[in-house]
């Protein structure tokens, strides 16, 4: 356990705080932006602020860090709309992003959400880390019931994050711990966590007793097994991450034993 925290630890203090720099180049027509940093790890998500005023700023564009080159030290940005703020109430501008204008990254990265197997290992992992606000699974628990998904999908998550600035997602599977960037999914560290697992409870450690179910639709039917689903919303999100496919790989060799 004593490993767990110090690897952990290591990898928030990686995303301690919001990161900013100035856009350098735009291509409006592929959706991309570029920044010059000294490190940014691929998948990272945030958005580009315009300054209207010395006191006035506006959001134009969601982001996420699809590539970085370590020698330019060159990262970029694949950009989409910001719908984090809808509000039919407030006026559209015609600004478009340009040379200047900020990408703000990690917001939020302060505050995250675990998906355990159990009560043990939940609390054996939150209570573990201290520089990190856990928003409590029984929130997004609550969130789900309210949408009628008892079985979570990856846009959930991104509801989720939008709705209570939880910027980082830890998944518990097979003695390992993933944190993915709530918003793009992506995977950003996986961590050995070698805890004993005696017991699951679907979809995952909570104590709402149970979570409404949507008359149709995807996501509306309970979950039937627990590393299966969340194997496959990372995979979806991250198919060329070599090391998730092993581990995908080893499991499922461990199953058919």
């Amino acid at each position: 356990m004593k490993y767990i925290f110090l690897a952990m630890l290591l990898v928030l203090q990686t995303f301690a705080g919001v990161v900013k720099s100035p856009i350098v180049s735009v291509d409006e027509k592929n959706s991309q932006a570029t920044i010059e940093i000294d490190k940014i790890d691929v998948g990272i998500s945030g958005f580009i602020s315009h300054k209207l005023s010395d006191e006035q700023e506006i959001i134009l564009k969601s982001i996420v860090v699809s590539s970085y080159d370590k020698d330019s030290k060159i990262a970029t940005l694949e950009m989409s709309p910001f719908d984090a703020l809808r509000n039919n109430a407030l006026p559209n501008g015609k600004w478009s992003v340009s040379v200047g204008d900020e990408a703000i990254l990690a917001f939020g990265y302060t505050r995250g959400l675990l998906i355990a197997p159990n009560e043990e290992i939940y609390h054996r992992i939150t209570r573990s880390v201290k520089d990190l606000q856990w928003v409590h699974s029984d929130l997004f628990a609550t969130t789900l019931s309210f949408i009628g998904h008892p079985t979570p999908l990856r846009e959930d998550f991104k509801k989720f994050s939008i709705a209570t600035s939880v910027g980082l997602v830890f998944i518990y599977l097979d003695e390992k711990l993933f944190t993915v960037d709530a918003r793009s999914f992506k995977i950003l560290n996986i961590t050995d966590a070698a805890l004993k697992q005696e017991e699951t409870q679907l979809p995952f450690y909570t104590r709402i007793q149970e979570i409404d179910a949507a008359w149709w639709g995807e996501g509306s039917n309970k979950l039937n097994s627990y590393e299966p689903h969340y194997y496959e919303l990372l995979n979806k999100a991250n198919p060329d991450n070599k090391e998730l496919a092993n581990l995908i790989k080893n499991y499922k060799a461990k199953v058919l034993k």
